[in-house]
């Protein structure tokens, strides 16, 4: 079956049996919510819609995005991820993994944010037991 794995550099560190998921994040400086929708494929992450509450420092909404329920709605064209790489600090703050509409922590499966571990990876992968934990 194939499903999701965190870790870095090939070690996975935890796998959850999903075929979906959004990773959200709220930004640094502006303090908005940023959420982006990804299926997972054999052939690796690929990212569906995208949503922002607003615009700031780094945050240009892109052209063609419409604005519904408070967020600006988007989609971008991008070959699958794999892996995607994104930075996990603790100055930074966490990332929510959301898996059937129930968002937590990543830190719920991975630990706090170290400043020894700053990237993190998420993969498409073929889970190693059908008993990987989704939370």
């Amino acid at each position: 079956m194939i499903g999701l794995c965190l870790g870095l550099a090939g070690a996975v560190w935890a796998e959850l049996p999903t075929p979906a998921f959004t990773l959200a994040w709220t930004h640094t400086i502006e303090k908005i919510r940023w959420e982006e929708d990804y299926r997972v494929t054999a052939d690796g992450l690929v990212l569906g819609e995208a949503r922002v509450k607003g615009s700031g420092a780094g945050m240009e909404i892109p052209d063609g995005a419409e604005l519904r329920n408070g967020s600006w709605h988007y989609q971008r064209q991008l070959p699958p991820l794999q892996p995607l790489r994104v930075g996990r600090t603790p100055e930074a703050g966490d990332y929510q993994l959301c898996i059937d509409q129930r968002c937590r922590p990543m830190s719920d499966w991975l630990g706090p944010p170290q400043a020894s571990q700053p990237v993190l990876e998420l993969w498409s992968c073929e889970l190693s037991s059908p008993a990987a934990d989704a939370g």
